[in-house]
C-alpha cells in the first residue's frame, strides 16, 4: 500500500478482549490483527475496553477502530452506537445489523421472513415446561443461550432427563434460552466480506471434529479438528450454499464482514442457517483467515480489506432552515 493511502488510514485503534466471556479468544484475534496491521505499515494500537475506559478513544484521536471483540460489549451493536456518538469510524455491522445477529432468536425470525432455511426452534423461559419441547422438536436437539457464541453454554440433548441441566446451563447466560432442531450432518461455515451488493462468499469450509464435538477446547486449542477447505462438495451445491449466506448476511443488512454457519443435512442435503457472527475470531485456528487463504488472500491482506471497509454507518442530521 502506497504511502499517501496508508496515510489516510490514520491511527487505528485495534478493540480486543473487553468483558464478555469471549475475552480470551478476542485477545488472541486482536493480537494477530494488531500485528498483521503494523506489518503492513499502519499506525496501529491496541485498545481493551476492559482496562481502559470508552471515553479514553476519542482522547486517543483514533482515525479508525478495527473491532476484534467478540460477544456482549463488543459485538452486540452497544459499542458500535458508542463509536457513532464518538463519530469514529469503524469495522463491521452497524448498531442495529449487530445487535439482530447477536440474538439468535431474532435472527431467525429474519430468515425465516426472508424464507431461508433454519432449524425449527422454541423460546425457553422459566415458565416453560421443559418436558414438552422434545416432543415438539424431536431428540436430540440443542440448548444454547441466544447471546453468546464460541460454544458457550450450548448441549446437545438426548433425553428428557437432560432437559434441566440443559436449561440451567443456558440460563446462567440469558434470561431467554433456544432451544433447536438438532440436524444430523455436515458442519460448515462461510465468511462474507463487502457491503450489500457488493458482498461475496469466500470458499466454504467442513469442519470435522473429532467425535463430531466442535467445542470450545476443539474449536481453539486443540489441532484434532480438521478443515477442509475449499468444502468436499460439488460446485452446484456450493454455489448454493454461498449465495445462502450472503442472502443471511444481506438479510440482517451486515456490512464489512462476518461469518456465516451452516449444518448441511445427511439424508438430504439441504443447508440450514445456525447463526451468524459479525466480529468473527481472528486466531491461528480461525476459518475466516483460512478461507480467505483459499482465495488467494493472506491473513495480512484480509485485515486490510477488512480495515479499509471501516466507517460510520449513521449519517448525521442535516439541520433545517428556517422558513
Amino acid at each position: 500500500m502506497n504511502e499517501i493511502k496508508m496515510k489516510q488510514l490514520g491511527k487505528v485503534g485495534v478493540l480486543l478482549g473487553g468483558r464478555s466471556a469471549e475475552r480470551e479468544i478476542s485477545i488472541m484475534s486482536g493480537t494477530g490483527v494488531l500485528a498483521a496491521l503494523k506489518n503492513q505499515g499502519v499506525d496501529a494500537h491496541a485498545f481493551d475496553p476492559a482496562e481502559r475506559s470508552l471515553a479514553e478513544l476519542e482522547a486517543e484521536k483514533f482515525d479508525r477502530v478495527f473491532i476484534a471483540l467478540h460477544g456482549r460489549y463488543g459485538e452486540d451493536g452497544s459499542l458500535q452506537g458508542v463509536l457513532e456518538q464518538l463519530g469514529i469510524p469503524y469495522t463491521g455491522s452497524g448498531v442495529m445489523a449487530s445487535s439482530i445477529a447477536m440474538d439468535k432468536i431474532f435472527t431467525k425470525k429474519i430468515w425465516q421472513n426472508h424464507q431461508l432455511s433454519t432449524p425449527n426452534y422454541a423460546v425457553l423461559t422459566p415458565d416453560t415446561d421443559l418436558l414438552l419441547v422434545p416432543d415438539a422438536l424431536g431428540l436430540p436437539l440443542i440448548i444454547k443461550p441466544p447471546h453468546e457464541g464460541s460454544t458457550i453454554g450450548i448441549t446437545k440433548v438426548n433425553g428428557y432427563s437432560d432437559m434441566n441441566e440443559a436449561y440451567a446451563l443456558a440460563a446462567q447466560f440469558d434470561d431467554e434460552v433456544l432451544a433447536e432442531e438438532f440436524i444430523q450432518g455436515r458442519e460448515l461455515t462461510v465468511a462474507i466480506l463487502g457491503t450489500g451488493a457488493q458482498a461475496y462468499a469466500l470458499p466454504v469450509i467442513e469442519i470435522v471434529a473429532p467425535e463430531g464435538n466442535y467445542d470450545y477446547q476443539n474449536k481453539y486449542f486443540t489441532d484434532d479438528t480438521q478443515y477442509l477447505c475449499p468444502a468436499p462438495i460439488d460446485a452446484g451445491l456450493t454455489a448454493v450454499i454461498q449465495k445462502m449466506c450472503v442472502d443471511a448476511y444481506r438479510a440482517i443488512n451486515c456490512e464489512g464482514w462476518a461469518r456465516v454457519d451452516v449444518l448441511l443435512r445427511a439424508s438430504d442435503n439441504q443447508p440450514f442457517l445456525i447463526e451468524i457472527n459479525t466480529s468473527p475470531g481472528m486466531t491461528g485456528h480461525s476459518l475466516v483467515p483460512m478461507a480467505a487463504r483459499a482465495a488467494g488472500m493472506s491473513y495480512e491482506d484480509v485485515c486490510m480489506e477488512i480495515l479499509n471497509t471501516a466507517r460510520l454507518k449513521i449519517k448525521p442530521e442535516t439541520k433545517k432552515s428556517d422558513s
